[in-house]
């Protein structure tokens, strides 16, 4: 018996309608559409020097370049672990990697914002993984899904998708602060890296408007390069910043792996209670939404609309969560770039195998990742934040007690830099509004309860900040 004929065997690629060669161009597919994770998520992770105070994964005696290639080598192996898991233990075509949104939640909230330390926020993200193992394995997801009012879940894409793109337009000097009207447009007539950066954002957008496999990391690569042509060709100053600082790649992760044990050291319960709930919701539902929406594209869904045996790709998902958490990586999550491959026809774990496999394959290239400017990398951030703006159709527009909730996800999340604080928004208006309209008998006590818990935290994080400023 071939290799072929043993994979085959193995996922039950051809009870499910398709042969290994679909399986393996189908992971290929997937792979190249996500890939661009390996270069933006260490990107973000690390200092972020265009934001006042917001310094992300820093390491004593460690270059930011450094810190870089040691955050792609995790962002790999977090990946495969999880992919891995997804094709052995659930058999389904989804990658995961560390997510998107998940890591800007990570570096620019957390960290950044709350002041919280790097360490402390695995920690967090390591607890949500083993609740998110357990919720999973007590079959508690439907529980779960009823507690959070639906026109916050439908909202969290469309305002992650906003605060993502505003990050990715500000490190690109498209979008830049201003004292009178917060933001404004930059100078781009006298700014290389924004005219780069406009050329390399519609090629990318051409190149994902004709659905060229692996249009992100092409725009990426793309635009680096039209920055580093224009610097050696002495068009362009060197000082402009089109130009990465080099750095000497490092596959040393001992900084990293175990950190987070560290992070329970210090920890304020409320606050750290609050960080948990917050990745555990935007992950869980994350996770829910992209698994329906693939598994519809793939015919997966049963005639309730529901996809069978979810709770194993769920579970695959916890478990790689929480062994990210263990390597030093922000929450990973199941890809919506699963339907491309999904789209050329894979059906069984075997394209999720064929991503892992790749996955570390590209463990050669890390040195890539610190040679890529910040502005080139970001242009990700923006193409994925202009498509999550299309889950906005699935809000009941017409109806107040929704428009009113989603609409303050979506808005306070950008004009807040918080995606925690636009869950917040929604999450208080949701009972509000519901009994003004009269329709009081709709709120749930665990929506009560929740809508609660969120005011409290922000009298006594306000009461807080007044006491420090006296």
């Amino acid at each position: 018996m071939g290799l072929s004929e043993t994979l085959a065997n193995y996922f039950d690629v051809h009870k499910h309608g398709s042969t290994v060669r679909t399986e393996i161009l189908a992971g290929l597919t997937t792979f190249l559409t996500m890939s661009y994770i390996v270069v933006v998520n260490p990107s973000l992770l690390t200092d972020q020097p265009y934001i006042e105070g917001v310094d992300g994964i820093a390491i004593a005696g460690y270059t930011p370049g450094e810190v870089q290639s040691m955050l792609a080598v995790v962002t790999i192996l977090a990946a495969a672990i999880a992919t891995t898991i997804m094709a052995f233990y659930a058999n389904r075509p989804f990658a995961q990697a560390p997510g998107l949104g998940l890591n800007a939640f990570f570096a620019f909230t957390v960290v950044g914002a709350l002041g919280v330390p790097w360490q402390t926020a695995l920690a967090a993200v390591f607890v949500e993984g083993i609740i998110f193992i357990a919720l999973t394995a007590v079959g508690a997801r439907e529980a779960i899904i009823k507690v959070f009012p639906e026109p916050v879940k439908m909202a969290v894409g469309t305002g992650i998708g906003l605060f993502l793109a505003i990050i990715g337009l500000q490190a690109m000097g498209i979008v830049v602060d201003d004292t009178a009207t917060l933001v404004t447009m930059g100078n781009l007539a006298s700014n290389p890296i924004a005219i780069v950066s406009i050329v390399g954002l519609f090629f990318t957008f051409a190149l994902y408007a004709a659905n060229v496999p692996g249009s992100i990391i092409i725009g990426i690569i793309g635009t680096s390069v039209l920055g580093w042509g224009l610097t050696a060709s002495g068009l362009v100053s060197g000082e402009a910043g089109l130009v990465a600082g080099s750095s000497a790649a490092t596959y040393d992760i001992t900084p990293l792996a175990g950190a987070f044990l560290s992070g329970f050291g210090n920890v304020e319960a409320f606050s750290f209670a609050l960080i948990v709930i917050t990745f555990f919701f935007v992950d869980f539902f994350d996770t829910a939404g992209t698994l329906v929406g693939v598994g519809q594209a793939g015919g997966f869904l049963d005639e309730d609309g529901d996809l069978p045996d979810i709770d194993k790709p769920l579970m695959a998902d916890a478990v790689g969560t929480t062994a990210g958490a263990m390597l030093g990586t922000s929450t990973v999550t199941t890809y919506i770039e699963s339907a491309t491959g999904v789209e050329e026809g894979g059906r069984t774990g075997l394209t999720a195998l064929v991503v892992a496999l790749l996955f570390l394959a590209s463990l050669a290239i890390v040195p890539l990742a610190t040679a890529i400017p910040q502005y080139a990398s970001h242009i990700a951030l923006v193409v994925i934040g202009v498509v999550m703006l299309r889950n906005v159709v699935d809000i009941e527009w017409d109806d107040l007690t929704f428009t009113i909730p989603a609409g303050m996800t979506i808005l306070v999340m950008p004009f807040t830099y918080s995606i925690a604080y636009g869950i917040a928004a929604g999450i208080v208006s949701y009972p509000l509004v519901k009994v003004a309209a009269g329709e009081y008998d709709e709120v749930s006590a665990g929506q009560w309860a929740l809508a609660v818990a969120f005011v409290l935290y922000f009298v006594v994080r306000t009461s807080g900040m007044l006491q420090a400023q006296v």
